[in-house]
């Protein structure tokens, strides 16, 4: 291959990826929407969402006993959610908002 050939392969392939990143930011702008959505219904209708997540009494005991280090890994495995909405959670146990 030539290197005009490697040129035009290499623009081809970051049009792609710049494609797909497009896309992907897209959906993730649209799940956050309905997400928040969500959280106006439920909070509207007064359903606790501790309820709605299984494993969560063992968070909040961690959070009680002060491991909160141990209380938003316990949280993340529980949900699956990452670092700093898991952190934002226990956040908001230990100041008794939920």
């Amino acid at each position: 291959m030539d290197i005009a050939a490697i040129l035009i392969l290499l623009v081809g392939v970051l049009i792609a990826v710049g494609t797909i990143e497009r896309k992907v930011d897209r959906a993730d702008r649209r799940t956050a929407r309905v997400e928040r959505k969500l959280d106006l219904v439920i909070e509207h209708l007064g359903i606790e969402t501790g309820t709605l997540v299984p494993g969560l009494d063992g968070v909040r005991a961690l959070v009680r006993d002060g491991k909160k280090i141990d209380a938003i890994k316990a949280y993340r495995e529980a949900t699956g959610v990452g670092l700093k909405e898991a952190k934002d959670e226990v956040d908001r146990m230990e100041s008794g908002q939920n």
